[in-house]
């Protein structure tokens, strides 16, 4: 049954702060609702997860606010790929599902529940809906943009930026390579990252959307340095991931006290993602790309690790920037970064 669209908002966002859709677990809705109710846009992610689980999780975060909020989709997009490099790749790791007495899982592609995540935030109309790994075309973008959403895209490049701005998108999501998790570009690829300050520079040359910078923004100097260099809006997502409300496994928050370098790697989901080095990432460096199929067949050693708390064996995503990472509550922080800063007083759409 669709669900009856709640009032507009009593008020837009205020500051210039977006919590950033943080998939596999961090994101939740006590963590988006906390960034909402501070004047930033709070953000569900929906990749991993059924539309299902999806939509309970719109339901909770309208519980606990009626400010704007988005929610990010994975845009499937299927590859191809060495089917015979990523059959090794699993025969490898054999031992190491071994050590947390499970098997490796099987590849496949899937689209992420795409078409009835699709449908639900039709339905749904959240203030915001983003895509992530590429751009939908014209036809879906100006559907939801009917319904009352703002349409987002995370891109990596200023081609990508042209292409999305020929889709009709309301803004881009500019993602440089300090960001933690998977590089959100349209097609997976091994060319260094452009870094955030250099990619908001291009990008804004090729388009006059608006831009909400991402990538290593942790501090009030910080997001009022994007501001300066054209964004509109700073997405904050490693920054989040020590407050209480965020979904964080508490291996993966052990590992963001520490000091390790990151780097990109493979070698958990077969598509390229910035995270904390571990043993595994050193040990494996040399998986193939081939996502989701990698994402699967690492997936059961993953929820082991997690469960044995082990750090060592699962993706430990996180931006550059990590050690300046806060444990507070969420509202707390939001605030404190905000300090300072220019208000906004609406979402940008044009």
């Amino acid at each position: 049954m669709d669900s009856i669209q709640p009032p507009l908002p009593s008020n837009p966002v205020s500051v210039p702060i977006v919590g950033a859709p943080l998939a596999g677990g961090p994101s939740t809705p006590a963590l988006a609702a906390a960034v909402s109710e501070t004047g930033g846009l709070g953000c569900l992610a929906a990749g991993y997860t059924t539309a299902a689980s999806l939509a309970d999780d719109i339901e909770a975060l309208r519980a606990l606010t009626r400010h704007p909020f988005g929610v990010n989709l994975f845009y499937p997009v299927r590859e191809e790929i060495d089917e015979a490099a990523v059959a090794a790749y699993r025969d490898r790791l054999a031992e190491e599902a071994a050590r947390g007495g499970v098997g490796p899982g099987e590849p496949r592609w899937t689209d992420d529940d795409w078409d009835a995540k699709l449908d639900l935030v039709r339905r749904e109309h959240p203030a915001v809906v983003s895509f992530t790994f590429g751009c939908p075309d014209r036809e879906i973008v100006e559907e939801l943009r009917a319904g009352g959403s703002t349409v987002w895209c995370t891109v990596t490049s200023a081609a990508e930026a042209t292409q999305a701005a020929a889709a009709g998108v309301d803004a881009l999501v500019v993602q440089g390579g300090e960001a933690g998790g998977h590089q959100g570009s349209f097609h997976d690829h091994s060319d260094d990252p452009f870094p955030l300050l250099t990619l908001l520079q291009l990008v804004r040359r090729s388009t006059d959307l608006p831009l909400v910078a991402a990538g290593g923004i942790a501090t009030s100097q910080a997001i009022a340095a994007v501001l300066a260099a054209g964004a509109s809006l700073a997405q904050l997502g490693t920054a989040l991931l020590l407050t209480p409300e965020a979904g964080t496994a508490e291996p993966h928050r052990q590992a963001l006290r520490g000091g390790r370098p990151t780097a990109l790697t493979r070698a958990f989901t077969g598509r390229r993602g910035r995270g904390i080095v571990n043993r595994f990432m050193v040990e494996h460096e040399d998986a193939p790309r081939a996502y989701p199929e990698i994402h699967y067949v690492t997936a059961p050693i993953r929820a082991a690790a997690r469960a044995n708390g082990d750090a060592e064996s699962i993706n430990l995503w996180a931006g550059q920037g990590y050690p300046l990472a806060e444990e507070k509550p969420a509202a707390e922080l939001v605030e404190k970064l905000a300090h300072g800063l220019p208000r906004t007083g609406a979402l940008y759409t044009s």
